[in-house]
């Protein structure tokens, strides 16, 4: 190992020589990859969003167990099933509690603007929390008022002078399906690309607001299990103790339930994982036509390094350093450029987007196997086996004339030496 060290030590840097001199072609090169990684850093941050944005009333659930219909899509698009199935799934050893969770798009008119607009409603019963957000928990008393309602701090959308004016303790009204509604409440969940806010209300109020709506009818039920029992045991039991007419998940699989809809069924999770691979193809294309250009100007030079002895590898170790000292030149602007962009969408969106170091090494790693791919495709189409052959011998005869030019010179001193010693 020492060694292999010393000898990368003493070795040239040819391929950083190579590039630092065409200083113009270099730049363009790493603008080329910066541009591919900042691509990639957008497309795996929104696909990021997409499922962080969409999971979080899943992951706030305040439940160990969870019950759906076998029909439901998504948070979106639950579905229902009947009421029994959770007095029925109280009957098992290990559920401590079995709660109603009723789920609903609204159009109500927005409080700040007074147009229309759609929001997710939840209902719960107040005196059993349905989520473990402490900002909704400490105001459930609020909840048993009727048509009153808590806000989501979060939401897309005009409201901030809404939100300024409930912070500032006074009651919003709006309207909605021919009822007024007041805001008393201010939480924080955050938009989705499901929902552009949530309503936090009582399962009386729901059901006044969606009057087609049954109380018999649930949307998502939310189990509780007993201290000392595993929630994998139950959910066993529960599915051989249930009817098919509904299914039986733990709180992960719920969540990778949501993920998969959005990674899978939906498009928009295939189209930012498109986005992706298209901007590494387009960087691979990119460091080909700079390491092409860059092999083809210099291919005298290689052939005068094939004739003097050095072999493909070497040859092939020259591009690969030119490629790896690419990847990193140009990853350092393009991950620094899409923090500040990430801000942007943001704010524009109010999704959850930031940098992560695990993106951060996803798209180095990804740079990095780019800028490979093009080093082993760029030598290809110059056939550098064949190049040194009109040039062996020359290098070869012209090194004999030097050997003989300076070795004259030399004798003749020897020569002289031994006559005078006679």
């Amino acid at each position: 190992m020492i060694k292999l060290l010393a000898q990368i030590k003493r070795r040239t840097p040819l391929g950083w020589l190579q590039l630092k001199r065409e200083k113009g072609r270099l730049m363009v090169a790493i603008a080329g990859i910066a541009f591919a990684d900042v691509l990639m850093f957008m497309q795996l941050g929104f696909q990021a969003s997409l499922y962080d944005s969409n999971t979080r009333v899943n992951r706030s659930m305040n439940a160990d167990i969870i019950l759906i219909s076998p029909k439901a899509l998504n948070l979106q698009n639950v579905s229902t099933f009947s009421r029994r199935r959770l007095l029925q799934a109280q009957d098992v050893p290990g559920v401590a509690e079995a709660n109603a969770l009723y789920i609903n798009n609204l159009t109500w008119k927005n409080p700040q603007t007074r147009l229309n607009a759609t929001v997710q409603v939840l209902g719960f019963d107040p005196d059993k929390p349905a989520f473990d957000l402490p900002a909704v928990n400490e105001q459930l008393d609020k909840l048993k008022i009727p048509d009153t309602v808590l806000f989501d701090r979060g939401a897309r959308g005009e409201y901030s002078e809404a939100i300024a004016a409930v912070d500032a303790g006074e009651l919003i009204t709006t309207e909605a399906e021919g009822r007024t509604l007041t805001i008393a409440g201010i939480f924080e969940l955050g938009a989705s690309f499901g929902a552009d806010a949530s309503l936090m209300v009582s399962d009386q109020t729901f059901l006044q607001i969606f009057r087609r709506r049954e109380a018999a009818s649930v949307s998502i039920g939310l189990l509780q299990v007993e201290t000392g029992y595993a929630p994998e045991q139950v959910v066993a039991t529960l599915r051989d103790y249930l009817p098919e007419d509904v299914r039986v998940l733990t709180m992960e699989e719920y969540v990778t339930f949501e993920e998969d809809y959005w990674r899978v069924a939906s498009p928009v999770g295939f189209v930012f994982g498109l986005g992706t691979a298209m901007a590494f193809v387009v960087g691979i294309v990119i460091v080909y036509q700079v390491l092409s250009t860059d092999v083809n100007a210099h291919l005298k030079e290689y052939a005068t390094f094939k004739a003097m002895g050095y072999n493909n590898s070497y040859l092939l170790i020259v591009v690969f350093e030119e490629a790896i000292i690419l990847a990193l030149m140009g990853f350092i602007p393009g991950v620094i450029l899409p923090v500040g962009l990430y801000k942007i969408a943001e704010n524009a969106t109010a999704l959850p987007i930031a940098m992560t170091l695990a993106r951060a090494k996803t798209v180095l790693i990804l740079t990095i196997m780019m800028c490979m791919i093009s080093g082993a495709i760029a030598p290809a189409n110059y056939n550098l086996p064949t190049l040194p052959t009109c040039f062996r011998s020359k290098i070869k005869n012209y090194g004999n004339r030097y050997f003989r030019q300076k070795s004259r010179p030399l004798f003749r001193q020897r020569s002289t030496q031994k006559a005078s010693f006679i």
